[in-house]
């Protein structure tokens, strides 16, 4: 155990060396690039071949034309740079981080030219001390919308950047091809796909570098934006999103055991739960899924919302952009081969010199079993195109009114964007999920839902093509007559925690009733014999407060939670582990 703790301290450490400046001079080396999204351009002057702007031939088009061949042929470019670190070579023109990127940037320009030139690519350059290198270059490709009043971009990115154990190791094999080979290829699939297509909004392809080293890529295109004043409405990320065998170890909340295969489910994480933008925007690509995709693909998939922002101890390049105000989520694997600690006894592949495509079985020098499965990540690149696409062609998002009235019912009440001439009310109540979803063509209606207890409550606009908007925010309503509150004049509420029962994660929120009390307070969690088996800090300054809580894979029983403070109990419930 002090080995391992040892190399984490070494390897923050090196991070802390490697990483020292603040990220300065972040540019875009195509100026023009830039104006596209602050809006700054004539849609006329990026025409498509064939004008292709309905929702259902843009659903069919990605569907259809979105190929395991071309996903797997892009992999196996990736692997052949052999070290893509952000410290790797940046001179040769074969092998290292910059052989690579410019790779991406010219397969980008090969495919504005296969579609009327209408993808704008440049670098976004920065520069930063990391791995002893100055400057670093995500790269990215625009495809302007038609729409320059409604200046929201959306973004489809995925690191380049590879690493063995050491974070600035330049020299090992790393051709990380789970992580995160398999994410730039889906981002360089889809921008092949997609710009034969038209859309209101303009969307963004991005392999970003420094994901490795603290997602510093991610970070300087976030901070970009800010400082531009480029408006992000959406931003889907991509990190090992093509493997489907589980490792002997494997970050939490995550696969079952060794060898285990799934290749017919993906998680999306992002952070929050009540009124998180960033759970919204999973919802909404779930929903897409669900009535754009699934009566029209071959292998249905499972989309499953997680609890958590991103796996125990890890993170995203979809962070930054978060912490930077705007919604963002990300895609990961159902099975992913390993937590990356590489301590002593560490066998799996992600964080080392085995990520790699396959392995050769029968000595013929042609690798015939793959460790990534190119089917599955078509079908993760097509939920992501479809997705996209929507939010990018559809309606703006509304507001919200919500109250309860006698009956259960709930009044519901447009007070922006009214002039659709449908919306879609969406309920949820125990789940990361929707609930229930009503379409209503008045501006004030009131939905029955057919359960009780805490309603959480958000709209979509629907255009005349039945496209639905992103969600608003959510409100909390809790209907009259029915009551979850154990003291409806405490200070502090402890609410039901979500999901309930759940697998690996779940959030539990507390309510605060008086807004002239901010404290500090714990939510202690204990087994069903009363032993505390975890505490956790919980800051008491919002009107709801969460905390996500992991308890690991394979518990299953009743337990109990309390919010307590200043010492003194205030409420107790219970929860289901169901897995």
């Amino acid at each position: 155990m002090k080995k391992s703790i040892n190399i984490t301290l070494s390897l923050l450490l090196c991070l802390l060396i490697n990483t020292s400046y603040s990220q300065t001079n972040i540019i875009s080396t195509n100026p023009i690039a830039e104006q596209i999204m602050l809006g700054n351009y004539s849609p006329s002057s990026y025409p498509a071949s064939v004008l292709i702007n309905n929702p259902d031939s843009i659903v069919n088009g990605i569907n259809a034309n979105v190929s395991p061949d071309s996903l797997k042929s892009y992999i196996f470019k990736l692997a052949s740079f052999q070290n893509r670190n952000t410290g790797a070579d940046t001179t040769s023109s074969t092998i290292g981080i910059g052989a690579a990127r410019k790779w991406v940037f010219s397969k980008f320009q090969e495919i504005s030219a296969e579609n009327n030139n209408r993808l704008v690519t440049s670098y976004l350059q920065f520069d930063q001390q990391i791995c002893n290198v100055t400057r670093h270059k995500n790269i990215f490709s625009v495809l302007p919308g038609t729409d320059t009043t409604n200046n929201q971009i959306i973004i489809i990115e995925a690191h380049l950047d590879s690493r063995c154990s050491a974070p600035c190791d330049s020299l090992c094999l790393a051709e990380g091809i789970e992580d995160n080979a398999s994410g730039t290829a889906l981002v360089i699939e889809l921008a092949r796909i997609m710009s034969r297509y038209t859309y209101k909004n303009t969307i963004v392809f991005m392999a970003t570098i420094g994901e490795e080293q603290g997602l510093f890529g991610a970070n300087a295109f976030a901070q970009y934006a800010t400082n531009k004043g480029i408006q992000i409405d959406a931003v889907f990320n991509n990190d090992v999103i093509g493997g489907v065998i589980c490792g002997q170890t494997s970050s939490a909340p995550s696969c079952p055991g060794l060898n285990d295969i799934d290749s017919l489910q993906v998680r999306l994480f992002s952070n929050g739960g009540f009124n998180s933008k960033n759970k919204q925007l999973s919802r909404f690509i779930k929903l897409e899924y669900k009535e754009e995709l699934l009566s029209e693909v071959a292998v249905p998939m499972l989309l499953t919302i997680m609890s958590a922002e991103d796996r125990t101890g890890r993170g995203g390049d979809h962070i930054p952009f978060r912490q930077q105000g705007f919604a963002a989520m990300r895609f990961t694997s159902a099975n992913e081969h390993g937590d990356a600690s590489n301590g002593p006894g560490y066998t799996d592949r992600q964080h080392t010199s085995d990520d790699i495509i396959g392995i050769d079985t029968n000595n013929d020098q042609i690798i015939d079993s793959f460790f990534i499965d190119f089917n599955y990540l078509a079908r993760n690149t097509v939920i992501n195109g479809v997705a996209s696409a929507m939010v990018a062609i559809g309606p703006l998002s509304p507001d919200l009114n919500v109250s309860a009235i006698n009956g259960g019912g709930i009044k519901v009440t447009v007070t922006n964007q009214t002039q659709y001439q449908e919306y879609r009310i969406a309920v949820r109540t125990v789940t990361n999920d929707w609930d229930s979803l009503y379409t209503t063509s008045s501006l004030t209606d009131t939905v029955y839902p057919p359960f009780n207890g805490v309603y959480f409550v958000s709209i979509a606009s629907v255009d005349s093509l039945g496209i639905e908007s992103l969600f608003s925010r959510e409100i909390l309503v809790l209907p009259t007559g029915v009551s979850e509150f154990e003291e409806k004049k405490a200070d502090y509420e402890l609410l039901q925690n979500r999901p309930n029962p759940f697998d690996e994660t779940t959030i539990i929120s507390v309510k605060r009733n008086n807004m002239e009390l901010t404290q500090r307070a714990e939510i202690v969690i204990m087994d069903s014999q009363g032993k505390i088996i975890n505490k956790l800090p919980i800051e008491l300054n919002n009107e709801i407060n969460e905390v996500v809580y992991y308890h690991g894979y394979g518990k299953i029983g009743m337990y109990s939670y309390s919010l307590v403070v200043d010492g003194k109990i205030v409420s107790t419930k219970q929860m289901v582990f169901a897995n």
